[in-house]
């Protein structure tokens, strides 16, 4: 077998298993450095500088991307996007609201709702807050 096809399989290896395990960020910055070895290899490196690639992109690899991956999941939740953001916002009753229907005003659209709790009514001019989103419905209480 060809040194780099065995160098570029164990970049796949190492990529399947990064994938398999979330959240390490191990495997992965090895994986970019098997590929490296790789193309040294496949350009008529011998196998001693392919070790010696493979080694230091390990290194490097694992000093600088594994840090930033870390900070990245550690990452505020106030940073939601989508509707996950709505959750918790407040929003402005234009309809009647109640256990079957209605409209308020979230994030300067219109949106249909219901109230969160189904004994609830809520009177237009109420400022309510979003406990859910259901597809295109908001589900508030006061």
């Amino acid at each position: 077998m060809a040194a780099w096809l065995a160098w570029a399989l164990l970049a796949a290896v190492l990529t399947i298993g990064e994938v398999m395990t979330p959240g390490l960020f191990y495997l992965g910055p090895v994986a970019l450095a098997a590929i490296a070895a790789a193309v040294v290899s496949g350009v008529g490196g011998g196998w001693i500088v392919s070790i010696l690639v493979f080694a230091a992109g390990s290194v490097a690899s694992l000093g600088v991307l594994r840090p930033i991956a870390v900070r990245h999941l550690r990452t505020p939740s106030a940073l939601r996007t989508g509707t996950a953001a709505l959750l918790g916002a407040d929003a402005v009753v234009l309809e009647r609201v109640d256990a079957t229907d209605g409209r308020v005003k979230l994030g300067g659209e219109v949106w249909s709702a219901r109230a969160f709790d189904p004994e609830q009514i809520l009177e237009p001019g109420a400022t309510v807050r979003v406990a859910e989103i259901q597809g295109a419905t908001a589900l508030v209480y006061v």
